[in-house]
């Protein structure tokens, strides 16, 4: 459905982006934010969908500022370099590259976000400094930035059963914003992704369903 297109940024670099198409008109554009193992083929099936839903989805490649191409697998060296590309990068100039792809797909109409793991903390600050709607899935870096504002509306889904964001964690999401949807599961980290271990099947469908609909509220229905 798909295909990898240029996106130029705000600090005259291009970097590539994979950018779905809804068929008709597009209900609000979505921005898909990695987990720390680049633009693989489970994040283009996530952009896939998010546009099968009929949204314009673009899935930004980060990690092209540093390597091109990175497609990381999700064994030990993967993961390994995976967080150090994250820590390279920096999270400002991920959020610069956020404000580049909305701009991208501004033509379809109200634009969020929506990010898992590393990605769901440049999700929350997406809606913090961009004032985007945003999805956060599992973001294990959240705690220093809740005590600002979000601008735009959050919503939170967090496993249960994660180690990294243990129920105290949470629960601090809960006490500093507590005016944002928040969601927990019976399942680990990267729930969502539909390959390897941590998928957990019932738990990702229930969170994708409440994803739609807050994008349908926020996005496609908003005044």
């Amino acid at each position: 459905m798909g295909q990898t297109i240029h996106l130029n940024t705000t600090r005259m670099q291009c970097i590539g982006a994979y950018l779905a198409q809804p068929e008709g008109k597009p209900k609000g554009g979505i921005v898909v934010i990695q987990e720390i193992f680049g633009v693989n083929a489970h994040v283009r099936s996530v952009t896939d969908r998010f546009a099968e839903a009929g949204y314009t989805a673009i899935a930004p490649s980060f990690f092209d500022h540093l390597e091109t191409g990175v497609e990381l697998g999700y064994d030990e060296a993967g993961y390994t370099r995976g967080k150090s590309f994250v820590a390279e990068l920096g999270l400002d100039r991920a959020i610069e590259d956020i404000a580049s792809a909305a701009e991208a797909i501004a033509s379809a109409g109200r634009i969020g976000t929506v990010g898992y793991c590393w990605g769901g903390t440049v999700a929350l600050l997406s809606a913090i400094r961009l004032g985007l709607p945003s999805v956060s899935y599992y973001g294990a870096r959240n705690l220093p930035f809740l005590g600002e504002n979000p601008k735009a509306p959050v919503m939170f889904h967090f496993g249960e059963l994660d180690r990294s964001i243990p129920p105290e964690m949470v629960q601090k999401h809960r006490e500093m914003l507590p005016q944002m949807e928040l969601f927990t599961y019976p399942a680990d980290h990267a729930f969502n992704r539909d390959v390897g271990d941590h998928y957990d099947e019932a738990s990702a469908k229930l969170a994708y369903q409440r994803t739609l609909a807050f994008f349908d509220k926020h996005l496609a229905h908003a005044a």
